[in-house]
């Protein structure tokens, strides 16, 4: 005997294993891999020193918490290549970065899931500018422009999560994806309430020629040959 439910529960229910992590991750999954530079930025007494900052952006991971609404945290680990030139010594570290984004899930009408998320401003951007591979003279120069790499980065993902792709990616039209599961489910009933037309048989093989059998034929003597 199924267990009955309310209209209402089952529509929390649909949300809450419908919107999971990796239906909403697929939605972010195109901002995996990209890369982009940011620089010169000049820095120190003067702008005597420059920095550029190579970032490259790796796979998003989520955390979702289910209350009143369902929301996501996202964190996309940043690694990040930083070339301080002195003017007398160009020197290079690698650090890491990590940008944090707050989803909501919201239901809307007449029938669809959106993800929606607000574009990352520079608070959101974490830069590990004092890492200990890095020299105490460097970092103060790395500190006075981490703010600046920070707003550059914000302002690509801002830009990424607002391509067409990804914004499309974000709404679920629930009532078409329906449509086209209960069309997909009649096609295969279709085909297995018809069965195949039969092959017919193939024709019987003509029977073989009979071979002409030749009698031997009477050789008579020419005239004049004697018996």
């Amino acid at each position: 005997m199924p267990e009955y439910v309310s209209y209402e529960e089952f529509g929390r229910r649909f949300f809450e294993i419908a919107v999971n992590e990796e239906r909403v991750g697929s939605a972010f999954a195109d901002i995996a891999g990209g890369d982009f530079t940011v620089g010169p930025i000049p820095s120190g007494p003067g702008g005597v020193a420059k920095v550029w900052a190579k970032v490259e952006i790796d796979e998003p991971q989520l955390t979702r918490q289910v209350g009143e609404l369902i929301t996501f945290t996202v964190k996309i680990p940043l690694r990040i290549g930083l070339l301080i030139d002195l003017k007398v010594d160009r020197i290079r570290y690698d650090v890491a970065g990590l940008i944090t984004l707050p989803l909501t899930v919201r239901a809307a009408a007449p029938l669809e899931l959106r993800i929606e998320v607000d574009p990352p401003k520079p608070k959101d951007v974490w830069v590990d500018v004092e890492s200990r591979t890095i020299r105490g003279s460097i970092v103060r120069v790395v500190a006075s422009v981490d703010s600046e790499i920070r707003r550059f980065i914000a302002q690509y993902v801002a830009e990424e999560i607002d391509k067409p792709e990804v914004k499309k990616a974000r709404i679920i039209n629930v009532s078409e994806e329906l449509g086209r599961a209960f069309h997909n489910l009649g096609d295969e009933e279709d085909s297995q309430a018809t069965p195949p037309a039969p092959v017919p048989p193939a024709p019987p093989a003509a029977p073989a020629a009979e071979a002409e059998v030749l009698e031997p034929t009477e050789i008579l003597p020419a005239p004049g040959d004697r018996l």
